[in-house]
Order: structure tokens, then C-alpha cells, then sequence
């Protein structure tokens, strides 16, 4: 892997890292909140409960960017077990469906993006632009897309190894 694929692999992971801490602390602060003013004071928040929702989308997308890169992607490995010089070929197809999967993403959140930019629709309790929500699918298309092409292309760097010796799953 060259520098410049370090660095921009340090600086996505920092960005994942960080932004999954903060809104999911953001959501248990503001959950915590909730219930102890629900319970205590007969009191209700009623956008802690969309943060929640809001908070488990984005780290549903920004987290199939970290399994990409971590090899915790779902996959049936029963060819592998049977044929383990198929370990490689196997995993090259993985990345290539992760990458169309991307190109998805992208393509159509950015079709989403735009199309929320033209409504101009809101959620309901936050007042949150629906087009921010929906920026996250062509954000983690692109973040998974990356991660896909750095572990195909540390596998095809491993020459004469089976499977390319990566952290590639279990």
C-alpha cells in the first residue's frame, strides 16, 4: 500500500472513529435524559427518541464501512473450507460485489440528496434537513468503496501467499 493510501486510511478510520463516539454518546446522553425525566419529573423528550432513530442509521452505514476494513463482512465460507485455494478468487469477488454495492449507494444517494434538496423536507421533531440524513448513503458508498479497493488491492500485493494474509474475516 503506498503513503498516500496510509494516510487517507488513517484519516477515514479517525473520522469513523469519531463521529461513531460522538453520536452514539450524543444518543445514550440524551436517552439517559429522557428516561430519568420521564420516570423522575413525569416529563417527556420527544426528539431524544428521533435522535435514537437518527443516530442508528448513520452508524448502521458508517459501521459496514469499518467491517469492510476490519473483514467482518457476512459471507458463506463453505467453499473455502472444502477448496482453501479458492480463499483468494473468492475474496477478489467480495470486493468487487462491496464495490458495485458502493457504486450504489453513491449513484442513487446522491439521486436521494438531491431529490430531498428540491422538497426541502424536515424531520418532524429536530427540524433536520432530510437532505443531511440522506447524505449518508453516498458518504459511506464512497468510505466502503475505498475500503474495498485498498483490501483487493493488498491481496492481489500478496503474491504467492493463500489468501493474501490480511485480516479478511474469520
Amino acid at each position: 500500500m503506498t503513503a498516500l493510501c496510509n494516510k487517507i486510511d488513517r484519516v477515514v478510520t479517525s473520522f469513523e472513529e469519531w463521529t461513531l463516539f460522538l453520536t452514539v454518546m450524543a444518543a445514550l446522553t440524551a436517552l439517559f435524559a429522557s428516561v430519568v425525566l420521564r420516570y423522575g419529573f413525569n416529563h417527556s423528550l420527544a426528539w431524544s427518541e428521533e435522535l435514537v432513530r437518527l443516530v442508528i442509521v448513520y452508524t448502521t452505514f458508517v459501521g459496514c464501512s469499518r467491517a469492510v476494513k476490519n473483514g467482518a463482512m457476512v459471507r458463506i465460507d463453505a467453499l473455502v473450507q472444502f477448496f482453501p485455494r479458492l480463499k483468494g478468487p473468492l475474496l477478489l469477488f467480495s470486493y468487487g460485489a462491496i464495490l458495485l454495492f458502493s457504486g450504489i449507494l453513491i449513484v442513487f444517494g446522491i439521486s436521494m440528496v438531491m431529490l430531498q434538496m428540491r422538497t426541502g423536507q424536515k424531520t418532524i421533531i429536530m427540524q433536520i434537513p432530510m437532505a443531511w440524513l440522506y447524505g449518508i448513503l453516498p458518504l459511506s458508498g464512497g468510505l466502503m468503496g475505498f475500503r474495498a479497493l485498498v483490501q483487493a488491492a493488498g491481496l492481489l500485493g500478496k503474491t504467492g501467499d493463500e489468501g493474501g494474509g490480511q485480516s479478511h474475516g474469520k
